[in-house]
């Protein structure tokens, strides 16, 4: 089976910028990629990007505007109403487009200005999802990379099917185990995450004798 951040995307976002790790692609965010790749096909020239914090959707927005020359407002409460709506004008003017990056859809958002609700109301909503099994094991492995850290074989695959699905959960994880490395100094071994996770609540106690097939590849 092909791994879910192995998705084939028209263009290859697999570089992220200088500070940056690699965007990895799965069905969780496929399809805001997809959508984001191609500013053309929009209907209006203002998308709304979606999505728990956590879930790479800034390193997007960095790698659309660096992509299209777009502006990306990254937190629709970050600027004021008034900025918004003349930032929508003037991509519907120029044709370079606009992404807004925001916790929740914009029929969530308290907007004052009608006249820019109307013009919300007409944008496009992408949607970030949880990660699946496959996303969520590349990610744990890839923050790791980032720190020049090596997890020994089988470590992210164990913890995947024992952990809560989130964002949240997989930088949680990390950091736990990132800090119990740095205390016992030593590499990371499937006993150490354990032992670690079992300890600070991080793994469900009732699947630690599951027995995974690793379908991901």
């Amino acid at each position: 089976m092909t791994r879910a951040s192995q998705i084939a995307l028209p263009l290859d976002w697999s570089a992220g910028g200088s500070n940056d790790g690699p965007l990895l692609v799965g069905t969780s965010n496929a399809d805001a990629v997809r959508y984001l790749r191609h500013p053309a096909t929009w209907p209006v020239r203002t998308a709304v990007l979606t999505g728990p914090r956590g879930s790479g959707r800034s390193l997007m927005g960095r790698l659309f505007a660096g992509e299209t020359g777009g502006r990306v407002i990254d937190g629709h409460d970050s600027v004021p109403e008034e900025e918004i709506f003349h930032a929508w004008n003037a991509a519907q003017a120029s044709g370079a487009p606009l992404l807004i990056i925001a916790d929740a859809p914009p029929t969530d958002w308290n907007v004052a200005l009608p006249d820019l609700r109307s013009r919300l109301a007409a944008v496009p909503v992408l949607t970030i999802g949880e990660p699946d099994d496959c996303l969520a094991r590349d990610l744990i492995e890839a923050l790791f990379a980032q720190r020049g850290m090596a997890l020994a074989p089988g470590v992210a695959s164990y913890v995947v099917p024992r952990m809560e699905r989130s964002y949240a959960m997989i930088h949680r994880v990390v950091a736990a185990l990132d800090a119990a490395s740095l205390e016992k100094g030593g590499g990371i071994s499937v006993r150490l995450t354990r032992e670690t996770l079992l300890s600070q609540g991080l793994l469900d106690p009732d699947l630690l004798e599951r027995q995974d097939a690793d379908t991901c590849r």
